[in-house]
């Protein structure tokens, strides 16, 4: 039975696609490529398999090449990832139960991002809907778009999580390269952003772009303006941008305007990458038991969206606070609890 169709649009992806592709091929009943406009062998390796390879004039708006995608599927189901991504096994069978279950909701796959910055690796993940029925779903926002009702059946959508891990693998190179990437981003959310102002979506990811190539200075502003409105905290993007505010604070050097945050302790302390980051404002602010009590409480949380902030990374910043305050049995204790954590191999060597 014909169930699935994998839909992408991409654009000068050779790097990645092959990679893409092999790890969906099987899983899916079809795929359909919509190329806008690439100059590499991107629309080649596509070729290789499927046929269904189209063009599609760039017209700065995300959602309406993804709605194209959608259109040319003869499957009921969506599945859509980036050509900068890859795709873990999953049994079909389990995949088809999920689907007859959940006929009316959207699947949200398991992404994990992976990247170096200042030469320490790091692996983040977040759960993102990425399966639907195209009877009921399809896309809005010329950037950044999002999955919203064909027509509305119900107050909200409904979302569910599918044993399917997708590895991103785009996240790597350099700032200028990463610049590259963040500067069509902004200057498509500008224009969006003239056309609806205040909207706090928007202002949300033209501080994460800013975010993402470093100018935290500029992030900060955008996150203030969302900040300074009355937000929901069920929409999923408020908890990475308190998360993303402070740590563009942090980067500023905005030690002590960065502690106000604790006003909002009791809203997010659930979540360990915020109890990480508290842990963090504290020790720049040379609160350190206050930092230490932070961190070991992250580190005894079960979940966490960057990894090692329940664990390696937490235990980390409290062997470096008792290394500073003097503390070397304590120290050396915790840098034994980072395990295979390379900087804290180099300071056990150290010892």
């Amino acid at each position: 039975m014909k169930l699935i169709s994998l839909c992408m649009i991409v654009r000068n992806e050779e790097k990645y696609l092959e990679q893409c592709l092999k790890s969906v091929a099987g899983l899916v009943d079809e795929i359909v490529i919509v190329d806008t406009g690439s100059t590499d062998s991107t629309k080649a390796i596509a070729l290789k398999y499927t046929d269904k390879v189209y063009d599609f004039p760039w017209c700065n708006d995300f959602s309406a090449a993804r709605n194209y995608s959608v259109s040319k599927a003869n499957c009921e189901y969506i599945l859509v990832l980036d050509g900068d991504e890859k795709l873990e096994e999953i049994d079909r069978n389990q995949l088809e139960m999920l689907l007859s279950n959940h006929s009316n909701e959207v699947g949200r796959v398991l992404l994990i991002n992976r990247y170096t910055r200042n030469n320490h690796e790091y692996k983040s993940h977040e759960r993102i809907g990425r399966l639907f029925s195209k009877k009921y779903y399809r896309y809005e926002g010329k950037i950044h778009e999002q999955i919203t009702w064909c027509q509305k059946i119900m107050e909200n959508i409904i979302y569910y999580n599918l044993p399917l891990v997708v590895e991103h693998l785009g996240y790597e190179g350099d700032l200028a390269k990463r610049k590259e990437k963040t500067r069509r981003n902004i200057q498509l959310l500008e224009s969006e952003n003239r056309q609806q102002p205040g909207d706090p979506y928007l202002l949300y990811q033209l501080g994460k772009s800013f975010y993402m190539e470093e100018d935290y200075k500029t992030a900060c502003e955008y996150f203030e303006k969302v900040l300074s409105i009355d937000l929901k905290l069920d929409l999923g993007y408020v908890w990475d941008l308190v998360e993303s505010y402070g740590y563009s604070l942090l980067n500023t050097e905005q030690y002590e305007k960065a502690l106000q945050i604790w006003n909002i302790y009791d809203e997010f302390s659930s979540s360990a990458d915020f109890v990480f980051l508290m842990g963090l404002i504290f020790m720049n602010n040379g609160k350190f038991q206050e930092a230490i009590g932070e961190f070991e409480k992250a580190a005894g949380m079960p979940e966490c969206k960057v990894e090692g902030v329940n664990g390696y990374l937490a235990h980390y910043n409290i062997a470096v606070i008792y290394e500073c305050l003097g503390y070397q049995e304590e120290a050396f204790l915790y840098y034994k609890k980072c395990g295979d954590y390379p900087p804290a191999i180099q300071k056990l060597q150290q010892h």
